[in-house]
């Protein structure tokens, strides 16, 4: 998949309108992006009534510790996205969770090229993943990977249904 421009303002007001009319909570879990996301959808409208918070788990250790990452799992693989986005999901009881995670760049690390980027989601109904390829610099990964993590909140928010439901 190729990798969209920027998070534009109404990708963040569509998952907003969508989360709070449907009274969804939206958890997060980071490690590529380092809090770019939580400060991305915390700036979103009306954010204290769908945004419940985040983990940001840097560290391979702290992904284990905080996160129940298990031992051994490539921390930039599909396994991993999906086990963070499950976890800060129960964490944080939210109906909606998505994870980040993969290589900015500029070098290749562990085996995988700059721009090798996973995101997990994870809903009441099920967990998965999608797998981005992203050209250009680290501050263009992260960017890009941020705004394709507010599409996948928004696509699950359109199929997810009300607390309680």
């Amino acid at each position: 998949m190729t990798a969209q421009p920027q998070t534009s303002r109404t990708d963040l007001d569509r998952l907003a309108d969508l989360a709070r009319r449907k009274g969804l909570r939206i958890a997060i879990a980071e490690s590529l992006t380092s809090g770019l996301l939580a400060s991305t959808l915390g700036a979103g409208p009306s954010a204290e009534e769908w945004f419940g918070g985040g983990v940001v788990a840097y560290q391979t250790e702290i992904k284990q510790n905080v996160l129940g990452l298990e031992p051994g799992v490539d921390p930039c693989s599909p396994t991993c996205a999906q086990q963070l986005a499950r976890a800060v999901r129960e964490l944080f009881d939210a109906d909606i969770a998505v994870s980040t995670t993969g290589i900015g760049g500029p070098d290749p690390q562990d085996g995988h090229e700059p721009g090798t980027v996973y995101l997990g989601w994870s809903s009441r109904a099920e967990t998965a993943h999608l797998l981005l390829h992203i050209d250009g610099g680290p501050e263009k990964v992260l960017e890009d990977a941020v705004a394709q993590a507010v599409r996948l909140l928004t696509v699950q928010a359109i199929g997810a249904e009300r607390v309680g439901d």
